[in-house]
């Protein structure tokens, strides 16, 4: 919940970027950051540092604040949030309930999750650091337009996204946000904590529009396997870490699965890759 209402105001005041780019945050060395957010002719960031585990927003003007990232409500860390940007002289309104989970709650009303676990937090984000070093080496081979590596703070996955330069078929019934990220072919692979049937961390990969023959097509390592309920490819984080190689199992998983999805839908491959450096 902290991370949507750091995500929301970066939402708030940034430039609508095409599949909305404008709203993840970006893995770096201390943590999740919002990369730069344009504010009144300057700029300032929010820093989710965990490592120390505080939140820093700083200014361009030289100004900062911090706040400790600790057990406490959604309600109370909004609150003292929200008046530390007040305090940078930031004034920015959010819509303040939570997206892409079950019975949401507003933030200045949710005293029901309170929990900061600051082991976890930090073992999750250092396996955030090696799959996006291992992403970005990924993305490297490719020539067409590919998305930044970025974390989607409402889908709570780190995501990159290879496009075939093509326009995708308008989807029937469709919202404004599901128009606008799927407006083109892609191919999409990331990390995720996983949820629901999902019991455990998995690296993913779909297709979208889904070619015919997907569900079928062989994909590496072995224990890769395609879940008909996502729609989606999977190999389970733990298949990974017990590899005798989990950088080579993973790159395995994500070259044959884009290769599944780009050889059934016709992408020009030719024109699109690039032998890895």
């Amino acid at each position: 919940m902290w991370t949507q209402i750091a995500g929301k105001v970066r939402l708030a005041l940034s430039p609508l970027m095409n599949h909305w780019w404008e709203v993840p945050l970006y893995v770096n060395a201390l943590g999740l950051t919002t990369s730069p957010i344009p504010y009144r002719g300057e700029i300032f960031e929010i820093q989710f540092d965990f490592v120390h585990h505080q939140l820093i927003i700083q200014t361009s003007q030289g100004l900062s604040t911090t706040i400790a990232l600790e057990p406490r409500s959604v309600a109370d860390f909004y609150r003292e949030f929200m008046a530390a940007l007040r305090s940078l002289d930031i004034a920015v309104k959010i819509w303040t309930s939570p997206v892409e989970v079950p019975n949401p709650i507003p933030f200045e009303q949710d005293s029901e999750h309170a929990s900061y676990d600051a082991d976890s937090v930090n073992r999750f984000w250092r396996i955030l650091v090696l799959a996006d070093t291992i992403f970005k080496e990924f993305r490297s081979s490719f020539l067409g337009k590919s998305s930044p590596v970025h974390f989607f703070w409402g889908s709570f996955d780190l995501a990159v996204t290879r496009f075939s330069g093509r326009r995708a078929p308008e989807r029937d019934g469709a919202d404004p946000i599901t128009r606008e990220a799927y407006s083109h072919e892609v191919i999409s692979a990331g990390f995720w904590p996983g949820s629901g049937d999902i019991r455990g961390a998995a690296f993913y990969c779909y297709s979208a529009p889904e070619p015919s023959g997907l569900a079928q097509y062989p994909i590496r390592p072995a224990g890769a396997f395609y879940h008909p309920g996502l729609r989606e490819f999977l190999l389970m984080y733990d298949d990974v870490r017990s590899a005798s190689s989990p950088k080579a199992a993973l790159l395995d998983f994500l070259q044959s699965t884009y290769e599944a999805g780009a050889s059934l839908a016709k992408w020009d491959r030719r024109e699109l890759e690039r032998p890895p450096a």
